[in-house]
């Protein structure tokens, strides 16, 4: 189920590098003809995606190796750098189309082309299919690095929409001799620009906060907690920790046993805890168990404290 994993989410990643070199070429090659800025701003766009998407594909195949020496818990947040790499490229790719735009600003305008409104729309119906996929993709797999990615997309259909808005005004300004309308094109630009600073950010904040050992949230560690306390032998659940390293998780757990029972006894309880975990949940690439003797001592009415 892990290998199908990966090469699900490796094909994701290659659709989204050939598609964004073709709407790169297509939108950068309309809007030199149509001299659209803004459309030529969001087929740079579509070209730092290519980079993200190379970026994400990297990330999920260093994080596919298994577990060495140097990394006993995995290669899984791999996938939370490349989400990182991704949200930095569009951060850089943001500054660049605000600083064109503004340029463009201070030159003589002229109305661009009707043809870069059909490119801006192709763009936007394009973009969204792109971003549906991999979104659902990213989240049924569990992966921060596609999910990033489906945003950078989404971002790209904010972009052409603001892309569209510019030309379609610039183009009625042409039309009808109003030289204040020209300005909409490249303000369309540093709106472009506005929205995928935000998008960047957002996920760059998010992908951090995954890569500093996130532990998974009370209610989403519950469903392991009921799981432990059926195990035969377990009395209580003292403590449950489960980190995230990227699509999987490593847990850390606390359970207390009959303190009259044989160390042998209690090492079987503990292995069957973890074979319990790793069987019925496939998120769940590792557990650490530790054997307490019960005596009430923790938690309320004898219920887990769960850390997050």
């Amino acid at each position: 189920m892990k290998e199908e994993r990966f090469k699900k989410a490796e094909f994701a990643a290659w659709i989204g590098i050939v598609g964004n070199i073709v709407l790169a070429i297509v939108k950068g090659f309309i809007g030199y003809i149509a001299n659209s800025k803004a459309l030529i701003a969001d087929a740079v766009h579509s070209a730092s995606d290519v980079v993200g998407s190379l970026a994400v594909l990297i990330g999920l195949r260093a994080a596919r190796k298994p577990p060495d020496e140097d990394h006993p818990y995995g290669h899984g947040k791999a996938e939370s750098i490349a989400a990182i790499v991704v949200s930095i490229i569009m951060f850089v790719v943001g500054l660049e189309v605000a600083s064109a735009s503004f340029e463009t600003m201070r030159e003589p305008l002229a109305a661009p082309g009707v043809i870069a409104i059909y490119a801006a729309i192709i763009s936007m119906v394009v973009k969204e299919a792109m971003f549906r996929y991999k979104y659902k993709l990213g989240k049924r797999l569990n992966s921060q690095a596609l999910i990033a990615n489906a945003w950078d997309h989404r971002s790209d259909v904010y972009s052409s929409l603001a892309a569209l808005v510019g030309i379609g005004g610039a183009v009625l300004g042409g039309k009808l001799g109003i030289p204040l309308l020209l300005y909409l094109d490249p303000l369309a630009g540093i709106v472009v620009s506005v929205l995928v600073l935000k998008m960047a950010y957002n996920i760059l904040k998010e992908s951090v906060h995954n890569t500093l050992d996130h532990v998974i949230h009370e209610e989403d560690a519950k469903e392991l907690v009921d799981a432990v306390e059926k195990v035969d032998g377990v009395i209580s659940v003292d403590q449950l920790f489960a980190r995230e390293h990227g699509h999987y998780v490593i847990v850390d757990v606390k359970v207390g046993v009959n303190p009259n029972i044989s160390v042998e006894k209690g090492h079987a309880i503990g292995k069957e805890v973890k074979h319990t975990l790793m069987n019925q949940f496939e998120h769940v690439q590792d557990v650490m168990v530790h054997i307490n003797p019960y005596s009430g001592e923790f938690g309320n009415d004898n219920q887990p404290e769960v850390f997050h």
